[in-house]
């Protein structure tokens, strides 16, 4: 199963928390806003809230035909049916996850150097994450920012895996980095600029959406 957009829209639920929304109204928003890849990410919430959490996004995410990624949690992801899980430096290995979540699922793993992206290649990943692409305070990686040209490198070594761009991305430069190579562009706290983010993924979609129009794969 491939990346069904350009747009992957990431629901932090310490940041839906900070704008006074549930996981789940700040999944909505970007449903009906038009976003049709997500992810959840909850890393300090108990197993069962979680659970429920995917379990609700899932019915809606179904019916507007969008894919639902989790991160980190195989066992939530393989409980609630998502059809995907994010996985980091130091999550379970994505050959586990393979095995318990099927060939189906979308799997992807966040990686920062040229060393770990070629470690990632060689995992039944269906991409690879690579960042920050600019400076962002939302999540610390404990790496520097590896720019545009860091970007394009992880695509000319992935051969054809999809490569999703994250971190320090907003609307100004998501274009620009899917013009060097990056299948998708995952968003977390640039969506909610503004205070209305159904609205706020309109905008992104119509700036991604620009880039077929003018002649972009």
């Amino acid at each position: 199963m491939s990346l069904s957009s350009r747009l992957y829209a990431v629901v932090d639920a310490g940041i839906a928390r900070n704008a006074g929304l549930t996981p789940v109204e700040l999944a909505r928003a970007y449903l009906n806003g038009g976003a049709r890849l997500i992810q959840l990410r909850a890393p300090d919430v108990d197993t069962a809230t979680l659970l429920v959490w995917c379990q609700e996004v899932s019915v809606v995410a179904t019916r507007v035909g969008a894919q639902l990624i989790v991160n980190d949690r195989c066992d939530v992801a393989l409980a609630s049916g998502v059809v995907g899980l994010h996985l980091g430096q130091d999550d379970l290995p994505a050959e586990a996850a393979r095995r318990l979540l099927g060939p189906e699922a979308i799997i992807g793993v966040s990686t920062h150097t040229d060393g770990q992206v070629a470690v990632a290649l060689t995992t039944p990943v269906t991409y690879i994450a690579i960042g920050p692409v600019y400076p962002t305070r939302t999540k610390k990686t404990g790496f520097s920012a590896i720019g545009l040209e860091g970007v394009r490198q992880t695509v000319s070594l992935a051969g054809g895996r999809s490569v999703v761009a994250i971190g320090g991305i907003t609307l100004d430069t998501a274009r620009e980095v899917i013009e060097v190579g990056a299948t998708s562009v995952a968003v977390i706290s640039d969506l909610l600029a503004g205070g209305d983010p159904e609205r706020r993924v309109r905008r992104y979609l119509e700036e991604l959406g620009k880039l077929a129009r003018h002649g972009n794969p």
